[in-house]
């Protein structure tokens, strides 16, 4: 009976590491992973405790985190299905599954030396089944080894091009804003003495590489854990620069010279695209979601935008673009759409360790103001 049991319980285990690594890697959808996703944030939890308790830089420190992610899923899915074989084949030993010479042992640790060797080639083991389930079973678990081995190296080699690609794309929009992290910058050098038809390219290719981010995380959701020392290799670095970026399009430029330009499908993909991200992120790794908007901070934010759109403005008129006729009416309607999308960033940049300051640069300080969101963000389970 407690054999039977035994096999069971191996045979489920077996089963779950299978379906986990079925979800993570071929399924590859945000959030649907059964253990990948937990482990993600246990090795997270602990790398924030390291970097508290040893007092180590948090940044150098959670810079660890992504690659330490990786090698613990590794390590889990390998000895869960060790483990699974070992529960399985214990029962067996000394009867239908022996050792190739001598005398055979039936403890547990030689279950696990079985159940493991029996997961590389058929033959490579130093036991030999001798029924024909046992000679199913180690055919079985070679194949499952063969292949759990071959989509896990697949999936390393995808995910660090994946973040290869997203590093990229921050490396652009780092320069392009000649690495201020200021948008408007960003938007001064894409259109020179008001030309932006070579600049419009580099636009359209900042749009195809947040779509790309976008389903990069969408597909290897552990890229959220991949954190580097510059906040400008952030997520919510990329996505506020291409939030605001598109905000200022829309309010800062002047409609009769550049209606052309706020209607293009580069800058609503823009804005799509990077809100999609956020969200995206937002809802799987942050479920408490936006916190309650503190009326007092909001106001001092929205006149701290205000400032920002002034500013934007001057550097704009400096490279010789024209701006928008009505300046009151478009610093409203810039406010609005930044508080569209800023309690999003507001929320996520904390979570992975970076505060708003950082990630928006060009905004800090402006007018005195030190407060930029107008929200408090909550101290997520990935944060915490």
């Amino acid at each position: 009976m407690f054999a039977r049991l035994e096999q069971g319980v191996g045979l489920l285990l077996t089963l779950v590491i299978l379906l986990d690594v079925f979800l993570t890697v071929l399924y590859a959808r945000m959030g649907a992973s059964v253990i990948a996703g937990r482990v993600g944030r246990l090795v997270w939890a602990f790398f924030l405790v390291v970097s508290n308790t040893v007092r180590l830089p948090r940044g150098a420190a959670l810079s660890f985190c992504g690659p330490s992610i990786l090698v613990s899923l590794v390590v889990v899915w390998a000895l869960g299905l060790t483990l699974g074989a070992a529960l399985i084949m214990h029962s067996e030993l000394g009867g239908a599954i022996r050792a190739t010479s001598g005398e055979t042992p039936t403890d547990f640790v030689t279950a696990m030396y079985a159940g493991g060797t029996s997961m590389a080639l058929v033959g490579a083991s130093d036991f030999t089944p001798h029924t024909s389930a046992t000679r199913l079973l180690f055919l079985v678990n070679s194949l499952i080894g063969t292949s759990v081995i071959s989509l896990t190296l697949t999936y390393l080699m995808q995910v660090y091009t994946a973040l290869q690609r997203r590093n990229v794309l921050a490396m652009n929009i780092h320069l392009l804003s000649g690495c201020s992290g200021d948008a408007a910058d960003l938007l001064a050098r894409l259109g020179p003495r008001g030309q932006f038809n070579g600049g419009y390219t580099h636009l359209a290719q900042l749009a195809a590489g947040m779509t790309e981010a976008k389903e990069a995380h969408h597909f290897y959701p552990v890229l959220f854990y991949f954190r580097f020392d510059d906040a400008h290799h952030s997520v919510s670095r990329s996505a506020l620069v291409a939030l605001d970026l598109a905000s200022l399009v829309q309010c800062a430029l002047n409609e009769k010279e550049f209606g052309w330009l706020k209607n293009a499908g580069a800058v609503a993909q823009l804005a799509e695209a990077s809100m999609m991200l956020v969200t995206a992120l937002e809802r799987t790794f942050l479920p408490d979601g936006l916190p309650d908007p503190d009326p007092d901070l909001e106001q001092q934010a929205e006149d701290c935008w205000r400032a920002r759109y002034r500013a934007a403005l001057r550097r704009l008129q400096s490279a010789g673009i024209q701006t928008a006729a009505d300046e009151t009416a478009g610093a409203e309607a810039y406010v609005a759409s930044r508080r569209g999308w800023i309690g999003h960033i507001a929320n996520l940049a904390p979570a992975m360790g970076y505060s708003l300051e950082e990630v928006d640069p060009a905004t800090e300080g402006l007018g005195g103001k030190k407060v930029q969101n107008g929200v408090t963000p909550r101290r997520s389970p990935v944060a915490s």
